[in-house]
């Protein structure tokens, strides 16, 4: 039974059946900021094949629905433990793995800078997201979040104002940080290692490919699942 369409958006497939972002992900398919597009349309805009890609997400999730998944269904949880979900799960990622993403790129540009000028784009494109996230972090956790919080235990007009606010301007930030990570993977060609490419290279490549499968993640929750729940 075909459970998925063209007809549907990106952002709903993909909380239905979140593996679905792995196939995504193969295409370049934005499910996380660009989430609210219909498929068929992305799908087309892009080049696409519509029938391949939706045999692909449909055979899967014939495969894996009848499979215990440790996937939870965000769309069933309260507003108040997904926020902290993605605080103590990827803001934990970000916290810990920017530092260490920094001096990677930094060493790989001293090291290789001068035969490979790009590394120069990549150091300017990381150290852009990372200041960005940093900040956009702090708002999401001392701002939005704990507004979140309090208009789950005392809803009101009000506080929904407050946090849709906040949210039209985090939207902003994923999108420019989506807007960087694309950049990234154009500029170091989808993350391909030169052959002289040392061990601090490869290893810098795979954490920024890493880093950008956990923003996915991360603005996918918030854009398609938490975000839509204060337009109602």
């Amino acid at each position: 039974m075909t459970q998925f369409n063209a007809t549907q958006k990106i952002g709903e497939i993909v909380t239905r059946f979140p593996k679905a972002a792995d196939i995504f992900k193969e295409y370049r398919i934005d499910f996380c900021c660009g989430g609210d597009r219909i498929l068929r349309d992305v799908l087309q805009e892009e080049g696409h094949n519509e029938t391949q890609v939706l045999e692909r997400i449909n055979a899967l999730y014939e495969e894996l629905k009848d499979v215990s998944s440790s996937d939870r269904d965000w769309t069933k949880e309260s507003s108040g433990l997904l926020s902290d979900y993605v605080v103590n799960t990827h803001h934990a990622y970000l916290h810990g793995e920017l530092s260490r993403m920094s001096e990677l790129t930094t060493k790989i540009l001293r090291v290789h800078g001068a035969h490979h000028p790009e590394l120069g784009t990549v150091y300017r494109l990381f150290h852009q997201l990372k200041m960005e996230l940093e900040q956009h972090l702090i708002k999401e956790e001392e701002i939005e979040f704990p507004l979140i919080k309090e208009e789950e235990k005392n809803p009101s007009a009000k506080a929904r104002q407050k946090i849709l606010s906040v949210i039209r301007e985090l939207e902003a930030e994923h999108e420019g940080a989506g807007d960087i990570l694309k950049e990234l993977r154009k500029v170091t060609e989808d993350y391909k290692v030169p052959e002289d490419g040392c061990n601090s290279y490869r290893l810098a490549y795979e954490k920024l490919e890493e880093l950008e499968s956990d923003l996915f993640q991360h603005v996918h929750l918030e854009n398609n699942i938490l975000f839509p729940r204060f337009r109602g």
